[in-house]
């Protein structure tokens, strides 16, 4: 395995662009493979035996373009797949949940942590587990909130519109008034909502983003392992998505905040 191969990342949609995003500022010198299973998008609604297929298929798709390390960009992947993927994979695997967890717990000054993420994701308990793991002493209180993903999809991010405001409030009212201190943005669309999440729960409400914190994480371990690329000559990233390419400009936009050089393939997933 060479330090010169690219980062595989990989989700249900286009959400993980957010995480691709804190790879490209944290680590400029890496090349980034995506994956975008936009002909299967939401996970979060699917089976966990879907669910374990479908990361398996994505993996492997990233595996045959020689990645040096996979990152699933997906919370619902990262609560439901993310330890079979960890023992079978042959590169480094990283997925969400582990890294953020770790990161809120650090955070936290009341010991209660609010978990927002699609419904497999709050269902499988994967970060209530883990944060208690990490410190049984914390409180953990989990909302599902499926229609976040719709609106950031749709564009419907602004903190001043009144749609976003409203479904905001409709999910986050009970965290609230739980006086959570620290919220988990357990799905990478989340982060689109930031500001708006942040207006309706105050300014002391800790947000941590599962992009960022996961993109911190795999530099760690590159590091470790003496994998991180030294070329520093502009790296192009390579797009790939399971349904019709059209409509990624823009919601890539949206995603990673800036216009680039890049290509985007649609290819057949149910052949890997």
């Amino acid at each position: 395995m060479s330090s010169q191969n690219a980062i595989g990342v990989f989700d249900s949609g286009l959400g993980g662009l957010s995480a691709v995003k804190e790879f490209m500022n944290l680590l400029p010198n890496e090349k980034i493979v995506y994956f975008g299973d936009t002909g299967r998008v939401p996970y979060g609604t699917r089976s966990r035996d879907t669910i374990r297929k479908y990361a398996f298929q994505d993996a492997n798709f990233l595996l045959t373009h020689d990645v040096k390390m996979i990152v699933a960009a997906c919370g619902t992947v990262s609560s439901v797949a993310g330890s079979a993927l960890e023992q079978k994979l042959s590169v480094p695997y990283t997925g969400v949940v582990n890294p953020t967890a770790y990161t809120a717990v650090r955070k936290t000054k009341n010991g209660k942590i609010g978990v927002i993420g699609t419904a497999a994701t709050v269902g499988s308990h994967s970060y209530k587990l883990r944060l208690q793991k990490l410190d049984p002493s914390v409180e953990v209180f989990e909302q599902a909130c499926p229609l976040f993903v719709s609106l950031v999809e749709n564009g419907i991010i602004h903190r001043d519109d009144q749609i976003t405001r409203l479904v905001v409030r409709r999910y986050m009212a009970e965290l609230k008034e739980q006086e959570v201190d620290t919220v988990i943005l357990g799905c990478t669309h989340f982060p689109l909502l930031r500001e708006a999440i942040s207006d309706y729960m105050g300014e002391d409400v800790a947000l941590v983003d599962s992009g960022f914190e996961t993109a911190s994480y795999a530099a760690k371990v590159l590091g470790e392992k003496n994998l991180l690329s030294d070329d520093d000559t502009p790296k192009t990233p390579e797009f790939f998505v399971s349904d019709t390419p059209d409509g990624f400009e823009s919601v890539a936009g949206l995603f990673l905040g800036r216009d680039m050089v890049h290509s985007v393939t649609q290819i057949d997933i149910e052949q890997y």
